[in-house]
């Protein structure tokens, strides 16, 4: 599933970012040549050798570096999927509002690929209505969402979801987005095993 697979990282400067290192090593050793895109905030958690070390991959930082004029043209078109972990309320906001003034937004921006979102934020930040709208433009244009989940937040217990899924579960859906639809994708299909008594 992953070998040879483009799988573009975008981080972004939630606490969650340290969940991001598994999101980088895992598919990387599954064959997969995933490039990451940390914003600013997120080097603030993880820094950008530990991204390096674990895909073995340059990290690509900003639009303004030499020789990284079209950087998010070139990684957009080549990547097969667009993953953003943690997916802030910020970079949420200025993704549906088509803002791009840095290198991860303007690759969003940019791209035509499949899109993999994975909210983290405060529950009542995840709960508020401008959040709400914004997960909902990026869902019609067709972006794919896993989470946010109901767990403990670096402020304390929850029960209301904000929490970042765990990687694991954001590799089983960029997973089912990478096999695309497949044959009986859209038959639906009752199985019965006849009368019961």
């Amino acid at each position: 599933m992953w070998r040879g697979r483009h799988v573009v990282l975008g981080v972004t400067g939630g606490i969650a970012a340290y969940k991001c290192v598994e999101l980088g090593m895992v598919p990387t050793a599954r064959g997969a040549r995933r490039p990451v895109v940390p914003k600013r905030g997120a080097g603030g958690f993880v820094g950008a050798a530990t991204f390096e070390a674990v895909t073995r991959r340059p990290v690509r930082r900003s639009l303004w570096e030499p020789g990284t004029a079209l950087d998010h043209v070139i990684l957009g078109e080549q990547a097969d999927l667009v993953i953003v972990a943690p997916a802030t309320a910020h970079l949420l906001a200025r993704a549906a509002a088509g803002i791009a003034d840095d290198l991860l937004t303007s690759l969003l921006l940019a791209t035509r690929r499949p899109v993999l979102l994975a909210p983290a934020m405060n529950d009542e930040m995840y709960a508020n209505p401008a959040t709400q709208q914004n997960v909902e433009r990026l869902r019609s244009r067709g972006w794919h969402t896993v989470g946010p989940v109901v767990g403990p937040l670096a402020e304390g217990p929850s029960d209301r979801p904000g929490r970042m899924a765990e990687p694991e579960a954001i590799m089983a859906h960029a997973e089912r987005i990478l096999a695309g639809d497949g044959p009986l994708y859209h038959t639906k299909v009752l199985v019965t095993a006849g009368p019961t008594r």
